[in-house]
């Protein structure tokens, strides 16, 4: 139901969102991430909605929200380190640079 829509069922409101040209659409999402300034925000299994109205679209996300620092993941770095016989400082340095690339950063530390 919606606030202020005085107990509306869903069927009718879908039909008066159709005679408004408002389309509504659930899309499938398994993970949704906003990438922020210092890290990013990630919803798993959220409730993804777009809808579209006047030709403009409009995504509606729900879901429980965890943050992730923005650093590069440890086992990464240990990755990078073991595959291209540096120290895991060295390592961390590559894939920062390499964008978290593992494979840009490896190939970096052999040049």
């Amino acid at each position: 139901m919606f606030p202020g829509m005085g107990g509306m069922d869903p069927k009718k409101m879908k039909m008066m969102m159709k005679q408004l040209g408002i389309k509504s659409e659930e899309i499938d999402a398994k993970r949704v991430i906003f990438e922020l300034e210092n890290g990013k925000l990630v919803i798993d299994n959220p409730q993804v909605s777009a809808i579209d109205m006047q030709g403009q679209k409009t995504y509606t996300v729900m879901g429980e929200a965890k943050e992730e620092s923005g650093g590069v993941p440890e086992a990464d770095v240990k990755m990078v380190a073991e595959q291209a016989s540096v120290s895991e400082e060295e390592a961390k340095t590559a894939l920062e640079e390499a964008d978290g690339d593992i494979a840009a950063a490896i190939d970096q530390l052999k040049k």
